[in-house]
């Protein structure tokens, strides 16, 4: 897609306002650094916060961002409570960055900004180290996610961390609506005053998480949260995509799910850094124990994706706690291992990368599909598609031509 995006973007009119964050000097890096939100305007970088190569100041742009002073007072008081630990600034900071109001994202994209500054002098002053782990969570339909979530979260934040837990909840495809139910389900948990749990519709995205939940990480990391847990729809393999925004990525597998070989599936198996087999209680005891085995065998078959760490596969039961435990010194002993080797932040460095162009091309196809012309020529083609008259492929070419043409 990278030719064609760059040729899509380059006719599209200019965004409302761009936020600078090019280099250190830039007035709201500057703003960052003394601990002070942005005035009432925000100055666009001059020559010296652009990279010397690749970039002019034509592309940057030059735009201007103008606060109100109602605008202003609202971002004072969500960086102010955010900082300070305080979860309605939190739950309120994350509702603004997962609207669509035009004017209510450009103060979110001002916001994040300001947020990653602070994060930003939290790691240098940690060593250039992550001061937050985070834990992606996937898996099918009933293999007890939120339950095992809920129990880890409890004896996380026993031991003095703080928690946040993005959780995100399949929509309707028909009404668009969604249960949010994961919070319900973990009822303890919701009353810890050291967790804080976020349910949000995925509202038809693909990967199971939605595309605000990168930037709602950061505001969790921001709040004080020093472990993020992000839990997936668990709708089928394409929800591996959250292992694009967490440092480890934990596949939860039920035992007696039917023939267990078809529950290895190797787009996602080979994904993940450490198999949990759930529910390993009772009279599940034998069949997970038979699971285990087998994923062990499975994932020696698999190339490996890091240097510092062989993925692992234990069993753990939520309903009696036994094993859970050692799940979290399987994953302490991976977030120490891939620090010391400096993969944990090289995964993450590329991960901002994959999700920028991801953006890109959600934003790609919002243009493609607003552009007046497309518009007007759409109706007609899809007419002809439905009848057959033209093929879908030339459809398609067609309407490129239309877009790229005006």
């Amino acid at each position: 897609m990278g030719r064609f995006a760059v040729r899509l973007l380059r006719l599209f009119p200019r965004p409302p306002f761009t936020v600078p964050g090019f280099a250190n000097t830039c007035p709201l890096h500057q703003a960052g650094s003394t601990g002070a939100l942005p005035g009432h305007r925000i100055t666009p970088p001059g020559p010296s916060c652009l990279p010397r190569k690749g970039l002019s100041g034509t592309a940057v742009g030059q735009h201007v961002l103008d606060l109100s002073g109602p605008e202003q007072r609202l971002l004072d008081k969500l960086y102010g409570g955010l900082i300070s630990g305080q979860r309605a600034s939190l739950a309120e900071s994350i509702t603004l960055v997962e609207t669509q109001h035009p004017r209510k994202k450009e103060l979110a994209q001002v916001l994040l900004q300001k947020v990653l500054a602070f994060r930003r002098q939290q790691e240098s002053s940690n060593g250039g180290k992550p001061v937050a782990f985070r834990v992606g969570l996937s898996g099918p339909p009933g293999a007890g996610k939120s339950s095992f979530i809920e129990v880890v979260g409890k004896m996380l934040t026993s031991q003095g961390h703080k928690v946040a837990v993005l959780a995100v909840d399949p929509s309707s495809c028909t009404t668009g609506g969604s249960l949010l139910g994961d919070k319900t389900r973990m009822t303890e948990l919701s009353r810890d005053m050291n967790a804080f749990i976020r349910p949000s519709p995925a509202s038809g995205t693909l990967g199971g998480v939605t595309r605000t939940t990168n930037e709602a990480i950061v505001l969790c990391e921001g709040a004080g949260y020093d472990i993020v847990l992000v839990e997936t729809v668990g709708v089928g393999q394409s929800e591996f995509a959250v292992a694009d925004m967490v440092d480890m990525f934990v596949l939860l597998i039920p035992p007696a799910g039917g023939d267990e070989l078809q529950g290895i599936k190797r787009g996602i198996i080979e994904r993940a850094d450490l198999v949990v087999v759930t529910k390993s209680d009772g009279d599940l005891v034998v069949p997970a124990r038979r699971i285990q085995t087998e994923y062990t065998s499975a994932l020696k078959l698999l190339r490996r994706q890091s240097k510092s760490w062989n993925p692992k596969v234990v069993r753990a039961s939520s309903y009696t706690s036994e094993g859970i435990p050692e799940v979290w010194a399987k994953m302490a002993a991976y977030r120490d291992a891939m620090l010391s080797s400096g993969e944990l932040q090289g995964r993450r460095r590329a991960q901002q990368k994959v999700w920028m162009w991801s953006l890109i091309q959600e934003n790609v196809l919002w243009h493609f599909q607003t552009h007046p012309s497309v518009r007007e020529t759409l109706p007609g083609l899809e007419q002809k598609v439905t009848r057959g008259v033209i093929s879908p492929g030339l459809a398609a070419d067609l309407l490129l031509k239309a877009f790229t043409e005006s």
